[in-house]
């Protein structure tokens, strides 16, 4: 593991699907186009006595209203791993797109770590235009600002420690903002991508997802992660349906929803 750090168990927590296709995750068309579905996440950090839950999903009335399958809140998820989201004091947000800053409501007493050039782009000129506004919904960016006035926001400017070991590290590409997370575990230095590569594939073959800002800093990106984690294999996606295959559930109860990334996956 790590040297100097105590390790944290880490975990994803699937909270809602969507049917899809191969072409729609990828910038570059592939002939061999087919079925490919979407899985969302949140993810929590434990160890040394903190819980820290990265990103919050969204609530029922985005899933309709997009199309979404919502299986559950990200809080409810939460639960199978013991905790509380009303309890939790930190919480990264990684960008503030509808799927990953949609719950504020549910962690009454959380600070909320966040970019200030998400903040900034969410809110300034490029979100007069549907190419990059169509991710975002309107209430939860205003939650998000409510939060602000309320001292509940802690802005980050590039990279930021917020435990022992565990960094924010600035990337963009997917929005202006968007931060990934590096943790130290007992396997070694893993990342958080989130939507710095939504699948395994994107980071695999250089293909950025559509959804993008600058391509330029998305593939700049996936380099950055490179250098943050231990190996490619310690790099965990943001929505790729194979995190819950390769990983294992914490306990029977908790299978098909959560997945404890802090071990080796499964056919390693």
């Amino acid at each position: 593991m790590p040297d100097s750090y105590e390790p944290y168990e880490v975990y994803a927590v699937r909270y809602a699907e969507r049917d899809a296709m191969h072409n729609d995750h990828i910038l570059n068309s592939d002939p061999h186009n087919g079925p490919s579905p979407m899985d969302y996440f949140v993810w929590a950090i434990v160890g040394n006595g903190r819980t820290i839950v990265v990103d919050i999903g969204f609530e029922e009335k985005e899933a309709t209203a997009r199309g979404r399958t919502l299986l559950r809140r990200p809080a409810e998820g939460l639960k199978a791993i013991g905790i509380d989201s009303r309890e939790v004091e930190d919480v990264v947000v990684t960008h503030l797109h509808y799927d990953h800053a949609g719950t504020v409501s549910d962690f009454p007493k959380a600070k909320f770590y966040l970019q200030e050039r998400e903040m900034q782009f969410a809110t300034g000129k490029h979100m007069s235009h549907k190419v990059f506004n169509v991710a975002y919904a309107l209430d939860y960016v205003f939650d998000m600002i409510r939060n602000v006035y309320d001292n509940r926001v802690v802005f980050v400017d590039g990279t930021k420690e917020i435990a022992p070991g565990v960094t924010l590290h600035h990337v963009g590409g997917h929005t202006d903002g968007l931060q990934v997370v590096r943790v130290p575990t007992k396997r070694g230095w893993i990342v958080l991508a989130s939507d710095a590569s939504h699948y395994y594939m994107n980071m695999q073959t250089e293909n950025p997802f559509p959804l993008v800002y600058s391509v330029g800093d998305m593939v700049q990106g996936y380099a950055t992660m490179a250098d943050l984690a231990d190996s490619p294999r310690h790099i965990v996606p943001g929505h790729d349906p194979l995190v819950m295959q390769e990983y294992p559930a914490p306990t029977p109860e908790s299978e098909g929803i959560v997945v404890r990334l802090d071990v080796p996956p499964k056919d390693l």
